[in-house]
């Protein structure tokens, strides 16, 4: 028997008005509203409510013989209670169950991991008590930012008390090693780690509608006999992915819908494939052998490393800039200001300004919405400026007090 493990990211950036130069001083709204309200408002349309129907129907009609699992942003689960509380209402519905796990991640999909252990802790611990307000129920295992990892990374989320978090099946780390395994982390061996399987996700992320594909039309019992067969060795398949795959990325008229809909009733038919979420996997099978990851790894592009978001001058100008100001931000403890502080670490604002236009140019453009990684940068340097003068201003009239 292998045990398939689902598990869908859900995310939403806060994204930042047109900013310019001459705003400084006298703007401090740096959110582009309309925009925010138009792209969560589609997405929901198209994706959020008709799965989640979907995936309640499954779950019901399998008799709870389908699970999966989840991780839903801070910044997403705001988006739901501004423009879409009827999103929020059917992950609810879903947390119900009892056949769908929520994970723990940083609140607002930054990079803190990288930056801070405070930070990185901090973040945690509120994206923690918004899910355990929000659906009852308290995240037992971790995925970071991106499927962001490391040895060092491991063993600080295991120092927060998780025994199981996500991480990318990496080629460059696991060499001849299979991803259909639970792997330890190298220095804290209590924690779990559940690997991606990248070539089978990907095939429902992103190959699904290329008709140029040797294997299209990818059918449920076509993704089923490769799932039970001897050539996908191992215990547990990991099939993460973003959830906007499912009628965003995939649009409906893909089949996309329908091919979920199968998908459970075909894979438990097979007398070789059950779902569990990432928690009982995890719980279901031993660690076969310590994975050593001295070098950060993500999900992201074909290098799975973090120079999506920090491999140019832009981006790391602008990160180090923002993570310059965390300790005036404890010093204020403000709760305006930590609001801004939280949004403006999103990872997005640093996958805009990539240049990384070779392997990876189209998918970083499909999620971009300047010109270019020079405007995105621009833009945030003007917003962070005006928020800097605002930082400083509010402590000294703290100070002053």
């Amino acid at each position: 028997m292998k045990t398939v493990c689902l598990y869908f990211q859900v995310h939403q950036p806060w994204r930042l008005k047109k900013y310019r130069f001459f705003n400084m001083g006298k703007d401090h709204n740096y959110l582009d509203d309309l925009l925010n309200r138009s792209i969560m408002q589609k997405v929901a349309r198209q994706c959020y409510l008709p799965m989640n129907a979907l995936l309640l129907k499954l779950i019901r009609e399998n008799e709870g013989r389908f699970r999966c699992s989840f991780s839903i942003t801070g910044t997403a689960i705001e988006q739901f209670r501004t423009f879409a509380p009827e999103v929020l209402a059917s992950f609810k519905e879903l947390a119900a169950t009892g056949c769908v796990e929520f994970l723990a991640e940083t609140y607002s999909h930054s990079l803190a991991s990288l930056a801070s252990k405070e930070d990185f802790a901090a973040q945690v611990q509120l994206h923690v008590a918004t899910i355990e307000k929000e659906f009852g129920v308290k995240p037992a295992a971790f995925r970071n930012t991106e499927l962001i990892y490391s040895d060092q990374i491991g063993a600080m989320v295991a120092e927060m008390g998780f025994r199981t978090m996500l991480a990318e099946g990496a080629k460059h780390v696991l060499g001849w090693k299979s991803p259909n395994f639970v792997y330890a982390n190298a220095i804290d061996q209590r924690m779990r780690l559940l690997l991606r399987n990248y070539k089978l996700s990907d095939d429902i992320a992103f190959r699904f509608s290329d008709r140029g594909w040797d294997q299209w039309p990818l059918t449920a019992a076509k993704f089923a006999e490769w799932l039970a067969s001897d050539q996908t060795p191992g215990e547990v398949i990991n099939l993460f992915m973003d959830y906007e795959t499912f009628g965003e990325h995939q649009t409906a008229d893909t089949g996309i819908f329908e091919f979920m809909k199968e998908l459970p009733r075909t894979l438990t038919a097979t007398g070789y494939l059950e779902f569990a979420t990432v928690s009982e996997a995890a719980d279901r099978y031993q660690p076969v052998a310590v994975l050593h990851c001295p070098h950060t790894m993500s999900w992201a592009d074909e290098e799975r490393d973090v120079t999506a978001w920090l491999g140019n001058e832009l981006q790391n100008e602008a990160f180090s800039k923002l993570y310059g100001l965390k300790e005036k931000i404890a010093r204020l403890g403000n709760p305006d200001f930590d609001y801004v502080w939280n949004f403006l670490q999103t990872s997005d604002h640093f996958y805009y300004m990539a240049t990384k236009w070779l392997s990876d140019g189209d998918v970083h453009s499909y999620f971009n919405p300047y010109d270019s990684a020079y405007d995105a940068f621009i833009n945030y340097m003007n917003v962070l400026a005006d928020f800097i003068i605002e930082v400083d201003k509010a402590l000294a009239a703290k100070e002053e007090a």
